[in-house]
C-alpha cells in the first residue's frame, strides 16, 4: 500500500478540522465582542484590564455600570508578612465617566525572631477617591484612552488613630492607553506620577509609575490569562514586580482574579499573592 495515499488524506483532514475549529472560534469571539460593543450605546471596546492595578470602571464606561471589589493579598517581606484587604465600589454616573471609593487595609505579622514592636502597626491605609474619563474610544482601531485622578487621604495607624486622623495626602493623576490585537490579545499601559505630602513634616516625595499589561482572553468569554509589569521610579531607585494573573467567571455577574507577585528588583519584598473578587450588579439605566 502506498503510504502517500494514507498520509495525505489524514493530513488534509487534520488541516481542514483545524481550520474549521479556528473559524468557529473566530466567529464565537466576533459574536461575543459584538455583544459587548455594539448592542448598546455609546460604543465601547472590549479590553482585558489588569487585576492588581485596577482601573476606575471599564474604559468607555456606560452610564449605570457598577461594580463591587473585594481584595485579599499576602506579601512576604524580609522581617514580616503583610496582609492586604480592600473593599471598593465603582460606578458610572454618566457615559465615559467612572468614579470609585476604596478602603485599603494592611495587617502585619512579624516573622520568627523579629520583635513585634519593630514591625509597622496595623492600619486602614487611606480613603481613596478616584475618577476616570475615557476621552478616546475607537471601535475600528480597538483602542481606548482615558485620563484619571486618584486622591488618597492617608490615615494614621490603629495605634495612633485620630492623632492625627489624616496624616498626609497622595496626588495621583494618570493616563491609560489600551489596545486589542485581533480578537484575543490585549495590551494596556497605565502611567502617572504619585506625589505624597506629609502634613506634619510638610515634606513632599515623588514617584513615577509605569504599569504595562499583556493578556490573552479565552474565546467567547471574559476569562483571561496575562501578566502585569508594575514599575516604580523613585529618585535613583527602580523597582519592578511581575504579576502573572488569571481571571475566571464563576457566575454571570461574578468573577475571581488570581495574581502572583514576583519582584525583579526589590530590596525588602519577596513573593506575594493577591485575590480579587468582582461582583457586577445589574446596570442601572
Amino acid at each position: 500500500m502506498n503510504i502517500k495515499n494514507i498520509v495525505v488524506p489524514i493530513f488534509l483532514l487534520a488541516s481542514s478540522t483545524y481550520i474549521l475549529a479556528q473559524t468557529k472560534e473566530a466567529k464565537i469571539d466576533s459574536l461575543y465582542i459584538q455583544e459587548v460593543e455594539d448592542l448598546k450605546e455609546p460604543g465601547k471596546v472590549l479590553h482585558a484590564e489588569p487585576l492588581y492595578i485596577d482601573l476606575i470602571r471599564d474604559l468607555g464606561a456606560r452610564k449605570g455600570e457598577r461594580e463591587w471589589n473585594l481584595g485579599l493579598g499576602l506579601t512576604d517581606n524580609l522581617r514580616f508578612d503583610s496582609y492586604e484587604a480592600l473593599i471598593e465600589y465603582e460606578w458610572a454616573p454618566i457615559d465615559r465617566l467612572g468614579l470609585e471609593v476604596e478602603l485599603p487595609f494592611t495587617f502585619y505579622s512579624p516573622l520568627n525572631g523579629v520583635a513585634k514592636d519593630s514591625v509597622p502597626s496595623n492600619q486602614l491605609n487611606s480613603i481613596k477617591l478616584a475618577a476616570q474619563w475615557s476621552f478616546f474610544v475607537n471601535e475600528p482601531m480597538a483602542t481606548s484612552m482615558a485620563i484619571g485622578y486618584i486622591n488618597e487621604f492617608e490615615l494614621s495607624d490603629f495605634e495612633n488613630f485620630g492623632n492625627p486622623f489624616i496624616k498626609g495626602n497622595v496626588y495621583n493623576p494618570f493616563l491609560v492607553i489600551a489596545k486589542r490585537w485581533g480578537n484575543n490579545f490585549h495590551s494596556l499601559v497605565y502611567t502617572g506620577p504619585m506625589l505624597e505630602q506629609n502634613f506634619q513634616t510638610k515634606d513632599f516625595s515623588t514617584a513615577y509609575h509605569i504599569n504595562t499589561c499583556f493578556h490573552y482572553m479565552i474565546t467567547g468569554t471574559r476569562n483571561f490569562i496575562g501578566i502585569e509589569f508594575n514599575k516604580t521610579m523613585d529618585n535613583e531607585d527602580f523597582d519592578m514586580t511581575m504579576r502573572p494573573q488569571m481571571r475566571i467567571g464563576i457566575a454571570e455577574n461574578l468573577l475571581i482574579g488570581i495574581v502572583a507577585g514576583i519582584p525583579v528588583s526589590r530590596e525588602n519584598e519577596r513573593f506575594s499573592s493577591f485575590v480579587r473578587l468582582i461582583w457586577e450588579p445589574a446596570h442601572k439605566e
